[in-house]
């Protein structure tokens, strides 16, 4: 069943944008299963919106995964980490 948008989601066209820069799944790992564009969508909303990472709405995918993608990508921005 699909959520209801929130306004800070990213759109068709941002998503666009913004696909081709999330790094693969590792090799040899277990087969990635969770949709990127909602880790994106979660990661903007507690950054638009100040909420903890535990008051993540339910509909999106676990806090402990988005909160894992937030910060290894967090570490490997240069200035971020």
């Amino acid at each position: 069943m699909e959520r209801k948008p929130y306004p800070n989601d990213l759109t068709d066209d941002e998503w666009t944008i913004v696909k081709p820069l999330i790094p693969p799944a590792k090799r040899g790992g277990r087969p990635r299963t969770v949709d990127m564009r909602e880790v994106l969508n979660a990661i903007i909303y507690v950054l638009k919106t100040g909420c903890q990472w535990d008051h993540l709405p339910h509909n999106f995918p676990p806090k402990g995964t988005i909160y894992h993608y937030f910060n290894t990508w967090r570490k490997e921005v240069p200035g971020c980490g």
